[in-house]
C-alpha cells in the first residue's frame, strides 16, 4: 500500500518512492519528491498563477515521455484549475500549481513543469519576455553565454532588466520582466532582437528553427513568447540523462563560463546555491523591475 502523507492538510498518496528514475545517478522518485518539497518556496513563486503544462516521464527519462496541458484524469478536486483559451472556440482546463500540496501531487506524477509567459487572469497578455538559447552541436552552452552577454547589453539599451537561468538541458533562458503586453507584440519584439543578433553575430547566431542552419551556432528561439507556447519553469528538474535543473545563474557565472560543466546543476546542488545566493530570479516577481515593451 502506498504511504499516505498529509501536506498542509491535504492527504496525498505518494507512490513508488524507491523507484530509480535516473539510473546514471541512482536518483529515486523519493529523492525527487524531497527536492520539490524543499524547493517549493522559490519554485511556486514563479509559477503560482500560470497554467501548468506537464512533460511526464513516469519511468524516467529513458522511458516513455508525453506532454499534456489538460487536467490529468484522477486530479484531486482540491487542485485549482483554470480555463485557457484554445486555438478553437473551445477552452481547455489546466492546472494551477499554487501551493505545496498541488506541487507534491504533480511531482508524484513525475513531471517537468512548463508555464507560459502570461498569468491565468490575463490570458495572452505577457508579463515576461523570454529567449531560449539552444546550441547546435558542436556549439555548447559556452557559446550560448557569449550570445547571452550580447542580448543583455542590447536589452539593457532598451531600458529592460535582464536575468538568466540554465535550461536544464543544453542552453540558457534569458528572462525579462515587462509591463503587461499582448503576446503577439512581445513575440514581434523578440523576433526583431533575434534577427538583429543574427545580423550582428554572423556565423554564431541563427533565428530560424531550420535544423540545417543550426550546427555550430546558437539558435535564439523567440517563439516561446507566443501565447500558445511554454517554457520550462525555474527550478524544475528535467527529463534528461541526469536529474539536471533549470537553475538561475548570475551574469558573473555566464561571463566566466569556459566549460559546459560549469553551468550544469543537478537537483542536489540547488539547495546550496539558494542558501548562498537566494533566489536569483526573485527580481522577476518585483513589479518595480518591469519595464514597458519597447516599440
Amino acid at each position: 500500500m502506498s504511504p499516505i502523507t498529509v501536506v498542509e492538510g491535504r492527504r496525498l498518496s505518494l507512490t513508488n518512492l524507491d523507484k530509480v528514475l535516473y539510473p546514471r545517478t541512482g536518483t529515486t522518485k523519493g529523492e525527487l519528491l524531497h527536492y520539490y518539497a524543499t524547493t517549493a518556496g522559490a519554485l511556486l513563486a514563479h509559477i503560482h498563477d500560470r497554467p501548468a503544462s506537464f512533460l511526464r516521464y513516469p519511468d524516467g527519462p529513458d522511458g516513455e515521455t508525453f506532454f499534456t496541458k489538460n487536467v490529468p484524469p484522477g486530479t484531486p478536486a482540491w487542485v485549482k484549475t483554470c480555463d485557457v483559451p484554445g486555438s478553437t472556440a473551445k477552452n481547455r482546463r489546466q492546472v494551477l500549481v499554487r501551493d505545496v500540496p498541488t506541487l507534491m501531487w504533480a511531482a508524484n506524477l513525475v513531471v517537468e513543469l512548463h508555464t507560459p509567459q502570461w498569468p491565468a487572469d490575463t490570458p495572452r497578455v505577457a508579463d515576461r519576455l523570454v529567449f531560449d538559447l539552444d546550441p547546435g552541436e558542436p556549439a555548447t552552452i559556452v557559446e550560448c553565454c557569449g550570445v547571452a552577454r550580447w542580448l543583455r547589453e542590447r536589452l539593457m539599451a532598451d531600458g529592460l532588466n535582464v536575468y538568466a537561468k540554465t535550461s536544464g538541458s543544453k542552453g540558457l533562458h534569458i528572462l525579462v520582466p515587462i509591463e503587461p503586453a499582448p503576446s503577439e507584440d512581445v513575440t514581434a519584439y523578440a523576433k526583431d532582437i533575434a534577427v538583429e543578433a543574427e545580423r550582428t553575430l554572423p556565423g554564431h547566431v541563427v533565428h530560424r528553427m531550420t535544423k540545417a542552419l543550426r550546427p555550430g551556432k546558437v539558435f535564439i528561439d523567440f517563439s516561446q513568447n507566443s501565447a500558445s507556447k511554454t517554457t520550462a519553469a525555474p527550478y524544475t528538474v528535467r527529463a534528461r540523462a541526469q536529474p539536471t535543473v533549470s537553475a538561475p545563474v548570475t551574469w558573473d557565472e555566464i561571463e566566466a563560463c569556459t566549460d559546459p560543466g560549469q553551468l550544469t546543476f543537478l537537483f542536489d546542488e540547488v539547495a546550496a546555491r539558494r542558501e548562498r545566493d537566494g533566489d536569483l530570479l526573485a527580481p522577476l516577481l518585483n513589479l518595480n523591475r518591469a519595464r514597458p515593451l519597447p516599440r
